[in-house]
């Protein structure tokens, strides 16, 4: 590969423990094992450390929430980050402030220093996602951290339906993309394939998502795995992970097919801003035009 820009890239996707502890311990052995096979980079899934709670209403859950930067999960990731040379990004149960939550992700730099964090936009609110009864809307918008190994942005589940984040991280600079995410076997388990290699297609970025596994205690959904890494033609990188068992990917992407993709596929040289305007309104009125602008 000569001086090509070769970054190998881990994600997990791992069954509930039943406990917090005892969740977060798993993963940091499997950021080690990670580190071990040369893996630069890391992301664990959505809510890493506790189960999927949003099938019910409960506060109990609200027990769950860590201030970031400065809980201690946070804390232990950083010091994991130094110690393994790795950046990692840590989706979590946030609280910030009194009775004020987000469903975040930390991103750390491979010497252990807090970037910063993602808080998911997008709340879904319907069975088996109550999710607006835990989380307020993500209000940090679309950052794009600046890492050891590349530039790294993160969209969280529910997201991923939304093709305008996605296309945000991308103008941001974003060269990878972690969409960490809790999905049930069934729902949505068609779209799967098609809107995350849909993101890496539109925006020319490589893309790692994850997916639980396994069913947890708080509902009867089963998590159908199936995480992925995809490169900017849309493309997977080697195999999905197992559509039923707890599994440790590592993928080497290479970066300098970004821009070998952009080279070939104009879509940012293409695009017309100026005539968008009307996406960003509440309500979009599509008009004929007797003429069509030049």
């Amino acid at each position: 590969m000569g001086d090509r820009r070769i970054v190998r890239a881990a994600m997990i996707q791992a069954t509930w423990t039943g406990d917090k502890d005892s969740m977060i311990e798993k993963h940091v052995e499997y950021a080690r094992k990670a580190a071990a096979d040369g893996a630069q980079i890391m992301c664990f899934q959505e809510l890493f450390y506790g189960p999927y709670f949003c099938q019910v209403q409960e506060p109990q859950f609200f027990a769950y929430t860590e201030e970031i930067p400065d809980g201690p999960t946070t804390k232990l990731m950083q010091d994991l980050a130094k110690e393994l040379s790795m950046v990692l990004i840590v989706p979590m149960y946030e609280q910030d402030g009194v009775g004020v939550y987000y469903n975040t992700a930390a991103v750390i730099d491979a010497d252990g220093t807090y970037l910063g964090k993602y808080r998911k936009t997008h709340i879904p609110n319907q069975p088996g996602f109550w999710e607006k009864f835990y989380f307020r809307p993500g209000n940090l918008g679309y950052p794009v951290f600046e890492t050891a190994v590349g530039k790294v942005g993160v969209y969280i589940c529910h997201d991923r339906h939304f093709p305008e984040g996605a296309r945000a991280l991308g103008l941001n600079g974003a060269e990878m993309v972690f969409i960490p995410s809790a999905t049930s076997r069934g729902l949505s388990q068609h779209l799967w394939r098609i809107e995350q290699t849909s993101h890496a297609i539109f925006n020319m970025y490589y893309v790692g998502t994850i997916n639980r596994v396994g069913i947890e205690e708080y509902g009867d959904d089963d998590f159908y795995g199936e995480s992925y890494f995809c490169d900017p033609r849309g493309q997977f990188v080697g195999d999905m992970a197992s559509a039923h068992d707890e599994e440790l990917i590592v993928r080497d992407l290479d970066l300098d097919v970004i821009q070998e993709v952009r080279n070939t596929w104009h879509f940012y040289f293409n695009r017309r801003p100026d005539l968008y305007g009307p996406l960003a309104e509440d309500t979009v009125s599509v008009k004929k035009a007797d003429k069509l602008p030049t």
